[in-house]
């Protein structure tokens, strides 16, 4: 069994974009914004090669995703794990980032990792071992807490 339940796939599935946490090469967090993907237990982000973000995961290993409902009772949980960072067959998880970005019902057609390489664009994957400080999140949608 995967560290995430149904109910956290139906969460994440449902909320595309969330706050993550990289470690700067001083041990201090960096936050930003990103949309993102789900597959499987892992976390799918696309971003620039040079960005902080990638040069922070291919550093230390790890990075983290809080993500939070935008509705009452505002449900959120983190979702951490070690972290690393993809270039080749990032094609299909690029649409499928793509996908959640645009709402659409179906990912456009990926693009071949020689063009994303061109575009600089690479996909970080956050492979989740630990949830923590989940909150309103159940299968039933009611108010319950978990921790």
């Amino acid at each position: 069994m995967g560290a995430l339940s149904e109910e956290l796939h139906e969460f994440l599935d449902s909320h595309p974009v969330g706050v993550l946490a990289t470690l700067a090469s001083d041990g201090k967090p960096r936050q930003s914004l990103v949309y993102f993907a789900r597959e499987g237990d892992r976390l799918l982000i696309s971003t620039l090669t040079d960005r902080l973000k990638a040069r922070d995961t291919r550093q230390s290993g790890w990075a983290s995703l809080c993500v939070m409902g935008h509705e009452p009772p505002y449900p959120s949980a983190t979702f951490s794990g070690p972290a690393e960072i993809l270039t080749e067959h990032i094609g299909p998880p690029t649409a499928k980032i793509m996908q959640q970005i645009t709402q659409t019902a179906e990912p456009p057609e990926p693009m071949t990792d020689a063009a994303l390489a061109e575009a600089g664009r690479v996909v970080l994957v956050i492979h989740v071992d630990r949830v923590s400080a989940a909150s309103y999140i159940s299968a039933a949608g009611d108010a319950s807490e978990g921790s």
